[in-house]
């Protein structure tokens, strides 16, 4: 069985939270939780509520023990803002805003 949750439209690089996402790949989603809550980032934050997230489904919707299942986490890049700051002789220089999608979900 799977269980899935979502955050949307992050306003985190998605190579940031991958970095994080990587640490908690396959635990426990309980060990996960207490890894998580140590990290000192602020994706940490964003990973963890989207898993807390996940297992309120699993054991609302579906009937099942979160602490038993395995977490698998994907960081997908959303939508870039795109702002522009200026720079020598009245010129401008692009630069991108980064977005993700945080997709967390748990099997048994």
């Amino acid at each position: 069985m799977e269980v899935k949750a979502y955050t949307k439209y992050n306003r985190m690089s998605p190579k940031k939270v991958r970095q994080v996402a990587r640490e908690i790949q396959g635990m426990d989603a309980a060990k996960a939780l207490n890894t998580l809550q140590v990290i000192p980032r602020k994706s940490a934050r964003l990973i963890r509520k989207t898993l807390r997230s996940a297992m309120a489904n699993a054991e609302h919707n579906h009937n099942l023990n979160a602490d038993d299942l395995t977490v698998s986490a994907i960081i997908e890049e959303g939508p870039a803002l795109r702002r522009f700051r200026p720079c020598a002789r009245g010129s401008a220089h692009p630069f991108r805003k980064r977005q993700c999608h945080i997709r967390i979900t748990l099997t048994d």
